[in-house]
């Protein structure tokens, strides 16, 4: 794992040092999606170069790439001055789906056109060299290098505008330089991370480091820290499971996020407690109770619809949906899970050998690998029957259930907040 994973980690790290760098300006500035842009572009670069001939990883096709990126940066440039008539965000919205429109209208004149459009989503890190992490870092060091000995004005441009309007009329020349220099940067991360994993090394460790630093050092330290365990997240739920590296990094970060707010709301709700008491729990009960009532609703009107919570509920308890079935469809679903928990089993293990075959960790010979993989459609192919006989009675169950289950919770939860609302407007009258 180590020997396969160290190259995509250092990228990782290499993406991480530039990305964050420029998340923070891109927050200042309060253009977020500008880097999803920009990336729209340079992939419409690259979709132009596949409909010439050209393959994703040429050099001809990074250059294709890098001179629409570079179009786009003076575009935004250009409407900088622009931004209290027309808004950047509007701007970066127009560029982006009309760039990833043409890219879609392209690439349904290329062969293998869907195969394009996924790999410039998703990108390949994990197929990335030592010599294309090297010239990354190189270029990125150089950028960096550049951004360092400029560091005043473009600091100032991004997150002191104003300051920087009154002490310089070169505002326009420090814009192409930082949108000029960015378009490099996406240009060349986009060829092995791809669109979506770019622009999460851009904004979500920056602005996650933005809720706890204030200074631009303080939040780039954190920021590249944070980078560099998501990376490592990333990778590993990738190997452990089996998923593709680039999407399992994107959604490491959006784990990442996701926790951070949990996190702030909590903190939040404590500090309103301790100042106002137990009533500063009333909105929270009355959300929760409004969710209540509505999963009623939900089951009462709509009992074929999936309805997740009580699937859950069923898993933990298999009592609640048993007690709505006859006894001959109790012990058909008793069979049928039965025999989904042996296929189950079984596939786990044929998926973990057909991984380790493909990682190379195991060898088998080219005729055993098609017997084992038709093998493994055939068996997926008899547990998705017993799935469908599981989804039938579930279905039956649910009509049951519909009113036994479903009228008392709509009932319980619109009477509870009906008391709360009460309760709550008793104690505003009393203050």
């Amino acid at each position: 794992m180590v020997d396969l994973l160290f190259w995509p980690f250092v990228a990782g790290l290499v993406l991480t040092a530039i990305h964050a760098y420029f998340g923070l300006h891109v927050l200042a500035r309060g253009v977020v999606f500008v880097d999803l842009s920009l990336a729209q572009v340079a992939a419409l670069g690259l979709t132009v170069a596949i409909l010439a001939g050209h393959t994703v990883q040429s050099e001809t096709g990074y250059w294709y790439a890098l001179a629409f990126a570079i179009g786009g940066a003076v575009l935004f440039a250009l409407a900088r001055p622009y931004e209290r008539s027309m808004q950047p965000e509007a701007v970066i919205g127009i560029v982006y789906a009309v760039s990833a429109s043409l890219g879609v209208l392209v690439l349904d004149r290329a062969p293998q056109g869907a195969e394009h459009i996924k790999q410039l989503l998703i990108g390949s890190i994990l197929t990335v060299t030592p010599q294309e992490v090297g010239a990354l870092a190189a270029l990125y060091g150089l950028i960096g290098a550049v951004h360092w000995v400029l560091r005043r004005p473009l600091l100032e441009v991004s997150f002191n505008p104003l300051l920087a309007a009154a002490h310089s009329r070169q505002i326009f020349l420090w814009d192409v330089v930082f949108y000029g220099s960015f378009a490099l940067v996406v240009t060349s991360s986009v060829r092995i991370a791809g669109v979506l994993l770019v622009f999460s090394y851009l904004i979500v460790p920056a602005a996650i480091a933005g809720l706890f630093a204030l200074t631009v050092r303080a939040r780039l330290l954190i920021a590249w820290a944070l980078g560099a365990a998501l990376s490592a997240a990333g990778l590993y739920a990738s190997w452990t499971w089996d998923l593709p590296t680039g999407p399992a990094i994107v959604a490491a970060f959006g784990a990442a996020t996701a926790l951070v707010a949990l996190a702030f709301a909590f903190r939040r709700l404590l500090r309103a407690v301790r100042s106002k008491g137990a009533s500063a729990l009333t909105p929270v009960a009355m959300v929760l109770c409004g969710l209540i009532s509505l999963v009623g609703l939900l089951l009462v009107a709509f009992p074929k619809m999936d309805q997740p919570w009580l699937d859950a509920l069923e898993n933990i308890a298999p009592s609640v949906q048993e007690a709505f079935l006859t006894p001959g469809e109790r012990a058909t679903r008793i069979d049928s899970l039965e025999s989904v928990a042996q296929a189950s089993a079984e596939l786990t293990r044929l998926r973990a050998l057909e991984q380790d075959v493909r990682w190379g960790t195991k060898e088998m010979d080219a005729d055993k690998q098609e017997r084992l993989r038709q093998y493994l459609a055939g068996r997926s192919e008899i547990s998705a029957g017993d799935q469908l006989v599981l989804q039938a009675l579930r279905a039956k169950a649910r009509e049951r259930q519909r009113y036994a289950l479903g009228i008392p919770l709509l009932i319980l939860g619109a009477g509870a907040i009906a008391v709360l609302a009460r309760r709550q407007t008793r104690n505003r009258d009393i203050a």
